[in-house]
């Protein structure tokens, strides 16, 4: 049997999709840091749902701490603006009875902006470990990118996607700028040095790389904006951690 365990906070305008996608599971763990939205209405309407209550502290230490909730060993973690396809979840339950603990698995995510799947600017092909068993790995605790530990893990892949609808307005892209750089610079703070100039020089490099070396040119306007924010999010970064640096220096 798998439990899928879903961090939250305020996402009443994506949770409903993602619970439906996955209701057909056995058992939901949500992790909620503080909503005062309708999230928390939307989680009790589905009888496989089960809601406590965290302070934020970091992503992978709750991810485990939901992890540790779960009745069963075995952990789909996804985010609250993700769905599995329809295809995925009939796929992922047929194959919930076969799965080795010595192995982790991953899925090809297929990220979405202004409804567009984004094949470009580093989007596509994008791959995750986000099926587990909670006896043999966890998640790492470090600030930024948290991730599966993989290690010494035989890596499996499934077929079909999880649809990642994590920007569907440009407030979503300033959101995740302002806690990504802020991540960032706590991350790093001490051990990385920054100034201006080094903030101009991973802009510029960020714009370069998602326009044009990753194909971000071929997207339109969402190329365009997508490079401008990856960008902007090296720029204040750096300007974060320089700023960082300075009050422990």
């Amino acid at each position: 049997m798998i439990s899928v365990t879903i961090l939250t906070k305020n996402n009443e305008d994506t949770l409903d999709d993602t619970l439906k996608s996955i209701q057909d599971f056995d058992e939901i763990i949500i992790l909620d840091t503080g909503s005062t939205d309708r999230t928390l209405d939307i989680a009790k309407k589905y009888p496989n749902v089960k809601v406590h209550a965290a302070d934020f502290y970091n992503f992978g230490q709750l991810k485990n701490k939901a992890a540790r909730l779960a009745s069963n060993d075995w952990i789909l973690s996804l985010d609250s603006d993700e769905e599995l396809s329809e295809k995925l979840a009939e796929e992922i339950l047929k194959a919930s009875h076969e799965l080795d603990a010595n192995a982790v698995h991953a899925f090809t995510f297929h990220n979405y902006f202004n409804g567009k799947h984004i094949r470009w600017c580093g989007w596509y092909p994008d791959y995750h470990v986000r099926l587990y068993n909670k006896n043999e790995t966890q998640f790492t605790t470090a600030y930024l990118h948290e991730s599966v530990d993989a290690k010494k893990k035989k890596v499996k892949k499934f077929k079909h996607p999880i649809m990642h609808k994590s920007y569907r307005s440009i407030d979503d892209f300033l959101i995740k700028m302002q806690r990504y750089t802020t991540l960032f610079a706590k991350e790093y703070q001490g051990k990385k040095k920054s100034s201006f100039s080094t903030a101009l020089l991973h802009a510029g490099f960020s714009f370069f790389k998602s326009y044009f070396m990753k194909g971000g040119i071929f997207a339109g306007k969402e190329g365009f904006i997508i490079s401008v924010y990856n960008a902007n999010t090296a720029f204040y970064k750096y300007l974060k951690l320089e700023e960082a640096n300075k009050e422990c220096s």
